[in-house]
């Protein structure tokens, strides 16, 4: 049998022979790429401007809209969180990550993870270029911006890269309650970094909802593609199976 023909089998035998854990993850990425799909229609259509006008105002005081309604120690504490969503911040953990990882001798979980992140940050850059919203003017900023607004870089590219990790370390830990809590530590940065950019005025909701949801598929299906495709790892090392 050729080559090309014995991968091909090979990839539709294990694509078909998931387990109930994988086609839940596959559930929630296409859910995610329909909700993504879904969101931007709508955003070109410009049938969310109400509603994303709507929370932006109801985060600022009526009488001065460059004034968050919370103290400012709160503004303060969401310009750190929204930093953990930053280029500088992401590169640095999956720098650190990927170093563990090879030191670890788990090279090709390093590649993989390298790349899916990688890739989720050049198809965010392609999104927002494809879409092309402005940021939104609603409000004055409080960070400096200068890219476009949907989707929100922070949000996806926070759930691509946390979310990976979070997966990819939770499968090292003996005890479920460790592997819920890194797991739920992933979700949990995503929501913050998520819901810092609208407190400080550079995002739309829909931008942050729609970074969510390509942020997450993008995340989820990678994890798939590494549970299917790469080989379980030696025991007393880290595995994704």
């Amino acid at each position: 049998m050729p080559l090309h023909q014995q991968f091909s089998r090979r990839f539709i035998d294990r694509f078909m022979t998931f387990e109930p854990l994988s086609l839940i993850i596959f559930a929630l990425m296409a859910g995610g790429i329909f909700a993504f799909l879904t969101l931007t229609g709508e955003v070109l259509e410009g049938d969310t401007h109400a509603f994303d006008e709507e929370i932006l105002l109801a985060l600022r005081h009526a009488t001065d809209l460059a004034v968050p309604i919370a103290p400012s120690w709160v503004t303060h504490a969401v310009g750190d969180i929204t930093a953990l969503g930053g280029v500088t911040v992401l590169s640095l953990m999956t720098v650190l990550a990927v170093v563990y990882l090879l030191l670890a001798r788990q090279t090709a979980i390093a590649i993989f993870m390298f790349l899916s992140i990688a890739g989720g940050w050049v198809v965010s850059s392609a999104l927002k270029l494809g879409v092309a919203r402005p940021r939104p003017d609603i409000v004055p900023h409080l960070v400096e911006v200068h890219d476009m607004s949907f989707p929100s870089g922070h949000a996806m590219l926070s759930a691509v890269t946390y979310l990976t990790l979070a997966a990819l370390l939770s499968r090292a830990q003996q005890y479920r309650s460790t592997r819920i809590f890194l797991l739920a530590t992933g979700i949990l940065l995503t929501f913050m970094i998520g819901l810092s950019r609208l407190y400080l005025g550079v995002h739309y909701p829909t931008d942050v909802l729609g970074g969510w949801c390509a942020g997450a598929a993008w995340a989820a299906g990678c994890w798939l593609l590494a549970r299917r495709f790469i080989e379980r790892e030696p025991k007393n090392s880290i595995s994704i199976r």
